[in-house]
């Protein structure tokens, strides 16, 4: 039987990393999506709304292949972070995060329109940066560009300099939740398994 192409619904280069540990073949195909603010809803559907519009719109593109979209929040209580307009405000998200543990919540959508099949699920991370000062968050904007990144930080990035401690899933923090992932492809359908 011949597998199932896999393609990643993200031009992210730090997804596409991870998904290269799980040993999988797979093609990026970015989505072009507009992704939803609605604040009527919680932070982790916000992410699974746009983790399913972003799979969806490559999956009609691809109807044979099991797409895979992604969308990363960071959030505080019912308040999503995500990323900054300028380096003004990612310096207040940080101010905002100092000091307190917020989650980081990326959502997942699998999708293949040829065998009707689609998965969603949520993973959240919990992370606490340190008190900082103005000067220690303008030391670390120095060192990274916070306008492509969700609550105006990057853990694997100089993220010793902000992070304090991490409970859960580093890789989730980084974009996409490597372990779940694994073990929901291993639970798929033969007809549906990508190749590795």
């Amino acid at each position: 039987m011949k597998a199932t192409p896999l393609v990643l619904a993200s031009a992210s280069p730090r997804r596409a990393a991870l998904l290269r540990q799980l040993g999988m073949r797979f093609r990026v195909a970015a989505s072009g999506m507009t992704e939803v603010r609605a604040e009527h809803l919680a932070p982790h559907e916000i992410c699974l709304a746009n983790a399913a519009a972003k799979a969806r719109a490559v999956a009609r593109r691809s109807p044979n292949a099991l797409v895979l979209g992604a969308d990363t929040e960071v959030a505080l209580g019912v308040r999503v972070f995500g990323k900054p307009r300028n380096r003004r405000e990612a310096a207040r998200f940080l101010e905002t995060l100092a000091g307190r543990t917020h989650q980081v919540i990326t959502g997942l959508c699998l999708v293949c329109v040829a065998h009707h099949f689609r998965r969603s699920f949520a993973e959240t991370t919990h992370v606490t940066l340190h008190p900082l000062t103005a000067q220690q968050i303008s030391a670390y904007l120095r060192k990274v560009d916070p306008l492509d990144k969700a609550g105006a930080y990057a853990i694997q990035d100089h993220g010793e300099m902000i992070v304090e401690a991490i409970d859960g899933s580093l890789t989730n923090v980084i974009g996409l939740p490597v372990a779940a992932l694994r073990q929901i492809l291993s639970e798929l359908p033969v007809a549906l398994r990508p190749a590795l």
